[in-house]
């Protein structure tokens, strides 16, 4: 087995057609057909599925590709780390949950490169597709929190994706609301001033559970809520009805604008607070690319740099 013949495999995989691989690959057809019935003999394997209409992967081709992945992407790393030059495009993604602060470190951190060199992805979507995304290769860090809710399940979750958390800072509930809110220069809000107004929470699809909201303090019942896939969707809604949502109060207001903050909430017996232990996942033993490395600094720097909720006036 050879680094090439895993490149072969990816680039199949990920174009699904022979030609078209070929042309990307700049070989010949019938060497690249060669070249792949070779590792499936070492392998004792079928990697592909061929018809008329392209290849697609078997079940052990599937399984073989995130093994090819990870494997081809830590000597891309190496490569990338100890050469200079190579004309290959290096891909980085990063995969989050609704966060500014993830947004803002990921400009940052292309900021520091050469964007005709690279091909970069920033993914915010559903907390379960950021477990995938990261399980399969397509990203190479996710962003999440845990809490004192759903630790457990999460942490089973991600230990059977072959991911683990790096812990990055601790925060509290925040209710978050434009400027223009009734609510919104309180010195703190509770959960029944918070009745007569809409929650509002980011979608995680039919098949997911409360342990996968991205909001603290998502079993509490809320008399009046709207789910939405998108930040700016969100924000729009707390303008046009005086919506909020439950947030780590961590806001980045040159990417958010700033017509909103964040006031703490104030607990109660029935509705207590909650620590948002937000952090980053990665395969398990999987060497960080330089991007990788560059953006996680990026991200602390973020986090350090972001200020505190303003002040009520």
């Amino acid at each position: 087995m050879t680094f090439t013949q895993l490149h072969y495999v990816i680039t199949i995989a990920e174009t699904k057609s022979m030609n078209r691989a070929a042309e990307l690959l700049y070989v010949s057809q019938p060497s690249l057909t060669s070249a792949v019935k070779e590792l499936e003999k070492e392998l004792g394997i079928s990697l592909f599925y061929r018809s008329g209409r392209g290849v697609t992967l078997t079940n052990d081709g599937a399984e073989f590709l995130l093994h090819a992945k990870q494997i081809y992407g830590q000597y891309e790393n190496v490569l990338e780390k100890y050469t200079e030059g190579g004309n290959y495009k290096k891909k980085f993604g990063v995969s989050t949950q609704h966060y500014s602060f993830a947004v803002k470190a990921f400009v940052e951190m292309v900021k520091e490169f050469d964007m005709s060199r690279y091909e970069f992805a920033l993914r915010e979507t559903k907390t379960a597709e950021v477990i995938q995304d990261v399980s399969t290769l397509k990203s190479e860090i996710g962003v999440l929190y845990l809490s004192e809710f759903n630790r457990k399940p999460m942490e089973k979750f991600l230990k059977n994706a072959n991911l683990e958390f790096h812990h990055l800072i601790d925060c509290q509930a925040f209710v978050y609301l434009w400027k223009e809110h009734p609510l919104a220069w309180q010195e703190a809000i509770s959960f029944e001033q918070l009745k007569p107004f809409p929650c509002l929470s980011f979608e995680q699809g039919d098949n997911s559970t409360l342990y996968m909201a991205e909001e603290i303090l998502s079993t509490n019942e809320y008399p009046q809520m709207i789910k939405v896939n998108d930040r700016a969707t969100m924000l729009n809604l707390m303008v046009g009805l005086n919506g909020y949502t439950l947030c780590s109060g961590i806001i980045c207001e040159e990417l958010n604008g700033e017509r909103f903050r964040a006031v703490p909430f104030l607990a109660d017996e029935q509705n207590p607070n909650s620590t948002m232990e937000i952090g980053y996942v990665t395969r398990k033993n999987m060497l960080l690319s330089q991007m990788g490395e560059c953006y996680i600094k990026a991200l602390k720097k973020s986090l350090l740099t972001v200020p505190p909720p303003a002040a009520p006036s």
